[in-house]
């Protein structure tokens, strides 16, 4: 199945959507973007995930990220589960969130960027669309790629998370460790000798002694 590799383009992709017509590498912009999927309208765990979606769109919007979700069905179906998905929120049901949905009716999208799920089906048979998370950069290159099944939901912070890491790690020569969040310490990368640290990062540099002798974890302050 046709799909996206780290590092790959995003495809120029024309759609319409519940804020308009749109060429994709247009709304993006100069923007970070991500783009996630969802199964269909008017189910019951894409509703919790949009919900959320919708309540972090400030956090993203801070970061420079644009979002916008896919779903397989029409705009009008998207414009009338939008009101379910604020209601969901305690917000007033308007056909409006602050991010747009693709309408993917025939699967064109969702097959051309391979996020259809084999093992889930709709009640015609239909195969359904996975819950994919692309995060593409300025460059409009592919930075990030998490795939759930149908029927497990995502984390949107873990999502907030790790676009700070990529935003983080795209402009300096550092890593994030396990459970890394804004604000923690960060690894120096291993092609970074010891001398070139100590100049790159006048905070200091802390190496953690390992039985093997060997000096690779070396942390530093988030910069």
């Amino acid at each position: 199945m046709p799909g996206l590799l780290l590092g790959d383009e995003a495809p120029n992709f024309e759609a319409d959507t519940t804020h308009g017509r749109i060429r994709f590498h247009d709304f993006l912009g100069d923007s970070w973007g991500i783009l996630f999927s969802h199964p269909r309208d008017f189910t019951p765990v894409c509703t919790t995930e949009l919900g959320r979606a919708a309540k972090l769109a400030p956090e993203f919007r801070k970061r420079n990220v644009k979002m916008i979700a896919l779903s397989i069905d029409d705009v009008n179906d998207h414009l009338a589960w939008s009101k379910d998905i604020n209601a969901y929120n305690g917000d007033e049901p308007t056909e409006k969130l602050p991010f747009p949905i693709i309408a993917d009716a025939k699967r064109n999208l969702a097959i051309q960027l391979g996020m259809l799920d084999p093992d889930e089906r709709d009640k015609e048979g239909m195969p359904l669309t996975a819950r994919v998370v692309f995060v593409f950069g300025p460059d409009k290159k592919l930075k990030l790629s998490i795939l759930y099944p149908a029927t497990t939901g995502r984390n949107f912070d873990e999502i907030l998370r790790v676009v700070d890491s990529l935003q983080l790690t795209a402009k300096n020569k550092v890593a994030t460790p396990v459970d890394w969040k804004r604000g923690d310490r960060v690894m120096v990368i291993p092609s970074i000798p010891d001398d070139e640290a100590k100049k790159l990062f006048p905070e200091g540099v802390f190496t953690k002694e390992l039985p093997s002798g060997k000096k690779y974890l070396r942390y530093t302050p988030q910069p």
